[in-house]
């Protein structure tokens, strides 16, 4: 990448910047296409309406960076920790990507999308998730602990358990299938 600070209606695609250090630029309606940005440090950077597609984004680094209407395509974010985004306007959408072990703490993401999402041992504690739709998404061993849930839609979701009395769920969607996973608590067996 250049060393230019304002980066607008640019496509880099087939970056390898791992394990390398990138910050204090703008990404301004900016698409990514099979980039790696494995461990990568992008701390302290915006991206405002970009794309990533098919990257590969694990364990990078995103502390005060701002994620801005960004949309996440077929890209592989093992184990990145969005709580440490800047969270003036922070809005992301994932779609048909590896999300496990990645952290969305404290974050507020209402009406945010994540559709045929891996989210396996995903920190969603304290979490702002009003209106998120989880759509065909597995959500084994999320954590979901003071979570706000209102009016999200769990009912193509799968593999989640969490406390109804630890979170806020008030109209929020599940399948009865799902139910089993807001009684799991109670150590009881469903038939």
């Amino acid at each position: 990448m250049t060393d230019n600070k304002l980066h607008e209606d640019k496509a880099f695609e087939n970056v390898d910047y791992s394990e390398k250090g990138l910050s204090k630029r703008e990404f301004f309606n900016c698409k990514f296409t099979k980039c790696n940005f494995s461990k990568s440090d992008l701390s302290n950077n915006d991206f405002t309406d970009c794309v990533f597609s098919d990257c590969n984004l694990s364990l990078a680094i995103f502390n005060n960076s701002g994620l801005k209407n960004v949309k996440f395509e077929n890209c592989k974010i093992v184990g990145v920790d969005f709580g440490t985004c800047n969270s003036f306007l922070f809005s992301a959408n994932f779609q048909n990507c590896h999300l496990d072990y990645s952290s969305f703490f404290q974050r507020k993401m209402k009406s945010a999308n994540f559709i045929n999402c891996s989210l396996k041992d995903v920190d969603f504690a304290e979490a702002d998730l009003s209106k998120v739709i989880f759509n065909n998404c597995d959500l084994q061993n999320a954590a979901f602990n003071r979570t706000v849930l209102e009016k999200t839609d769990f009912r193509t979701a799968r593999n989640y358990s969490f406390d109804p009395e630890a979170n806020k769920i008030k109209k929020a969607k599940f399948s009865f299938s799902g139910l089993s996973g807001l009684l799991s608590k109670f150590d009881i067996e469903i038939e």
